[in-house]
């Protein structure tokens, strides 16, 4: 298999260095230079757990030396499916000091993906918990040893369970001295995209691009050694890893608090607890937050800066924050292919609420084009497509998607509809793609339609995103039955959910339909037969009785 790799044409390569984007530091190294700049201020809290600055950079050191033991030799490609806890940043910080490539799996995959990202990555190792909302990993780390033969070792924070399965913290025993030397224009993780069609592709982030994403992004929330991020999302996404992020927040040496979950009975305990002045959440959790705070006992006063991304956070919401919760509120909309645009801190309230930001960066160049590939005029919806410092230029093992997503000279389609505002703003309007973004997650059309079809008593189905007050969008399958008895909504979800997929990708709504409408030639593409059962279920639903 081969190795990932991620390429800028060396013309591009040599302005992002002259320019200082790329500064030619490694993961390794930033840590071990955060270690020693900043000591013993404290790094990272989870529950009763502080550690220093110090303290993590020599669990780095640790788990390395542990990682290298077990036979791990740097370039391996190591699965990594941890929560919200302080292992996750000792595990990966571990993983680059040791040379080695993290994959990271999001705590709320199953079967499905994780075989999948293993397979596809050629990851060595999987890194699990035990358990974590009221889930047992084992089995699942257990599976994917039996069906994966690349995969040799299991690595668990918490209780092993099996006697062959590794226990993260017996890794913890002599140090790495020094980082093991990488180009910094290497590969230093695979994270997962959101995937327009099937399974997840694979994103090669290189030490250079990604620590200016997030190098940047600090500096553009205000982040200083005083500010304490909430990590109140799952710490795997790009979002709450580099926007500012953990990441974000280590490298301007502020406090990172890890919330095991964003509910805002956890997350506003710690908001009170810990001084917290920075958070991260899609626009569903915002609205939540934004219900319970008038009535919270919490003290939320230390908060400063909310940033909602992952999805389009609505205006009439976004107008709410200031006056609910006291803090500034910063738009995000970025992928984790690449560009990111932030409102800025000292924004107009108009522009804050109504729009999802500017470019991090004056390199990253932004196009928004009609379908015929024409630059339509500011204002006016098209295309985005996107080429900069930190936007990739392909996917690992994906020569198909790389046709597909980006042109020969390099810009990144994107698949979302947006407006370009004075000023280089961008007003999201939707996505161009068979995509359902539900609450930030986004959901392959394809990929359910096939969990569908593989039930015996389903004839064909397709799947459509509806508008959502709350996640946003949400999930909406219509199902043909095949001949005989009709399967229950009740039993094509537990179908579905039995085949080892993540819950979220389990439809919301299943409507049977006796059949879908087709040409006279008896065809319709995938495309426009789902365009047409969402006009037709949105007229019905705008039709019904109140």
């Amino acid at each position: 298999m081969s190795s990932p790799e991620q390429i800028w044409p060396e013309e591009f390569a040599r302005r992002y260095r002259e320019r200082g984007y790329w500064r030619g530091e490694t993961f390794g190294q930033m840590l071990a230079r955060l270690g020693c700049e900043h000591g013993e201020r404290t790094a990272v809290v989870d529950g009763d757990r502080r550690w220093t600055y110090a303290e993590l950079a020599r669990r780095a050191r640790q788990l390395a030396q542990g990682f290298a033991g077990l036979g791990l030799d740097p370039g391996t490609r190591v699965l990594v499916q941890l929560p919200n806890r302080a292992e996750f940043l000792s595990t990966v910080f571990g993983l680059f000091h040791a040379g080695l490539i993290p994959v990271y799996a999001l705590p709320a995959h199953r079967e499905t993906e994780v075989l999948h990202l293993a397979r596809k990555s050629g990851a060595r190792a999987h890194v699990i918990a035990d358990r974590h909302e009221g889930f047992d990993y084992r089995p699942l780390a257990r599976r994917v040893l039996d069906e994966v033969p690349e995969v040799s070792r299991v690595i668990v924070a918490g209780d092993v369970g099996e006697t062959n399965f590794t226990p993260l913290e017996a890794l913890e025993g002599a140090e790495m001295a020094e980082p093991v030397a990488r180009d910094p224009g290497s590969v230093a993780f695979l994270q997962i995209s959101g995937g327009s069609t099937g399974l997840p592709k694979l994103i090669p982030r290189t030490h250079d691009d990604y620590l200016y994403s997030f190098r940047a992004s600090a500096d553009i929330c205000g982040l200083t050694p005083d500010s304490v991020y909430l990590a109140a999302l799952p710490v795997a996404h790009n979002f709450p890893m580099s926007s500012p992020g953990i990441f974000g927040a280590l490298i301007a040496g502020a406090r990172v608090v890890m919330s095991p979950n964003p509910s805002p009975e956890t997350a506003f305990a710690l908001i009170a607890r810990e001084g917290v002045t920075i958070t991260g959440l899609v626009p569903p959790l915002a609205l939540v937050w934004l219900q319970a705070a008038p009535r919270t006992k919490h003290d939320l006063s230390s908060l400063e800066v909310l940033l909602v991304g992952g999805a389009k956070f609505m205006p009439d919401a976004a107008a709410r924050v200031r006056p609910v919760l006291g803090c500034t509120l910063q738009q995000v909309f970025g992928m984790a292919e690449g560009l990111v645009n932030y409102t800025r801190l000292d924004d107009s309230e108009e522009i804050i609420i109504t729009t999802q930001g500017r470019p991090i960066s004056p390199d990253d160049e932004v196009l928004v084009l009609d379908d015929e590939g024409n630059p339509v005029p500011e204002g006016e919806p098209g295309h985005l497509f996107t080429r900069g410092p930190y936007t990739i230029r392909g996917y690992h093992d994906e020569p198909a998607a790389n046709a597909r997503d980006f042109t020969p000279d390099g810009f990144y389609r994107t698949g979302d509809i947006v407006r370009r505002l004075p000023g280089g703003y961008l007003e999201v309007r939707g996505r161009a793609t068979d995509h359902i973004n539900r609450a930030g997650e986004k959901i392959s059309a394809e990929e359910v339609e096939d969990h569908l079809l593989a039930h015996p008593s389903v004839f064909d189905a397709a799947v459509v995103s509806v508008p959502d007050r709350f996640l946003g969008e949400r999930s909406c399958a219509f199902v043909v039955a095949a001949e005989g008895e009709p399967p229950s909504v009740r039993d094509l979800k537990a179908f579905v959910r039995a085949r080892g997929i993540a819950e979220f990708k389990v439809p919301d709504e299943i409507v049977l339909v006796p059949a879908f409408e087709t040409t006279a030639l008896g065809k319709i593409s995938r495309k426009a037969l789902r365009a047409a059962l969402k006009e037709r279920y949105l007229e019905q639903k705008e039709g019904s009785p109140a």
